[in-house]
């Protein structure tokens, strides 16, 4: 909310009542909402048409991922240099480990530094984040809601130690992290609805309802013991874009069009975290909601846009064989990462003619479904230097002028051809 606000301040940043997720008609799903929309019942996975069905005066915009992440990695770098652990469990959440830390802050209390590092963060992004503080990460985690604004507080909650329990003692049981509605509703059968009387049941009772194991569990968790620590996150494993579309596509160039544009954004997420990858999948889910997948795992790992897409629109088309119902949603992942100095191949890019055929935009003679064998799709993707030099410079180029001011020509005067799409951000 905050980033699409600040990317469009004469737009967006006026309107009180602002939906995030997609532009009216398409089939996006709210991402997050304006506090006066929530007044509505606008709530986030709410589809877009629903919520305008809600609160039809709303403006409604895509959400802004490349301005997203690029807030998001700012924060995490000012965070990191107040916390010796910093983990993201989300792009806009994350938790730090402040233990050992009390000396180089001079033992003030724990709400003054998560004020300096809300300070920070502000100065650096334009953006303000709340803060919720406690001694477990649930106990954070819940606190971090009475942080913000909406509820009354100045940005910044924290529960002292010893008080965990009594804090958490007006919450309803439902409101915890992990118990979700199955839980919830079983707690109930049981006379169980809010903490305090999950507090009062004690530990046998709880056991006796749901078991040893979960009973146990859940009467720690009443109490603000969360034995999880914060720990640097996992390597990540894939990155992904996908695309739902205002209406069904059935046209198999459009399609290969789309996913020439969707290559593009996922391989500059690739390069932007200095990865490379040796499998690619592609996904669509079909106008009856059936969902279907393909990959390739590659000898060789790949980062430029064009080897990306000449290895998707293979996986494509052999979907496409298989049925070929009309698409409403096609995405692309990229996985089995390597760093960024795996060893370069030794033939050229374009050496043959066959391999540089198969990797012409679409759109153009070599490019289209009627040129060539098909054999020359499957050629596995070979980059050298003398390519990785050409994607360098176009990740260059865009960085200084902006993601359109360069693209496979296959996309130049396409951008509308399918209708508004959920993910509408050019970066």
């Amino acid at each position: 909310m905050a980033v699409a606000r600040q990317e469009d301040p004469e737009g967006a940043g006026k309107a009180p009542l602002l939906i995030v997720g997609g532009r009216p008609g398409s089939r996006g799903v709210v991402c997050s909402a304006s506090y006066e929309c929530r007044t509505f019942g606008v709530r986030s996975a709410m589809p877009i048409a629903r919520a305008l069905q809600l609160c039809p005066d709303a403006m409604c915009v895509p959400v802004p991922r490349g301005a997203c992440s690029r807030s998001s990695r700012a924060i995490a770098a000012v965070l990191a240099e107040y916390a010796p652990v910093v983990q993201a469990s989300s792009i806009d959440e994350w938790y730090l480990d402040l233990s050992g830390t009390e000396a180089l802050y001079k033992h003030e209390p724990l709400a003054a530094t998560a004020e300096r590092i809300r300070t920070a963060v502000f100065n650096a992004t334009g953006l303000t984040v709340s803060i919720g503080g406690g001694t477990s990460r649930l106990v954070a985690k819940m606190a971090v809601e009475d942080a913000k604004p909406s509820r009354g507080a100045t940005g910044v909650y924290t529960v002292a130690p010893g008080h965990e329990a009594a804090y958490l003692a007006r919450f309803k049981l439902s409101d915890l992290p992990m118990v979700g509605p199955k839980l919830a509703e079983r707690l109930e059968r049981a006379g169980l609805v809010t903490v305090a009387e999950a507090q009062a049941a004690g530990r046998a009772r709880l056991e006796r309802t749901l078991g040893e194991r979960a009973g146990s569990w859940l009467h720690n968790r009443v109490l603000g013991i969360d034995p999880s620590v914060v720990e640097p996150r996992e390597q990540q494993k894939s990155v992904s874009r996908e695309d739902t579309f205002a209406r069904d596509i059935d046209d198999q160039d459009t399609l290969e069009r789309e996913l020439l544009r969707l290559a593009v954004r996922v391989s500059a997420d690739l390069r932007g975290q200095q990865l490379e990858a040796r499998t690619v999948t592609v996904k669509l889910r079909d106008n009856r909601f059936n969902t279907r997948s393909a990959q390739r795992s590659l000898v060789l790992p790949i980062t430029a846009e064009q080897s990306v897409f000449q290895v998707a629109r293979a996986l494509l088309r052999k979907l496409r064989r298989a049925q070929s119902a009309p698409v409403r949603l096609l995405g692309i992942g990229l996985s089995h990462f390597e760093g960024k100095d795996t060893e370069a191949a030794q033939l050229g890019l374009f050496s043959d003619p066959a391999f540089a055929a198969a990797l012409a935009p679409v759109g153009s003679a070599a490019g289209s479904r009627s040129a060539g064998p098909e054999a020359a799709a499957e050629l596995p993707p070979v980059e050298n230097d003398r390519a990785r030099s050409l994607t360098k410079a176009l990740d260059q180029i865009r960085a200084r002028y902006g993601a359109s001011a360069i693209v496979p020509a296959g996309l130049v005067d396409q951008r509308n051809g399918t209708g508004p799409r959920v993910e509408e951000d050019p970066d």
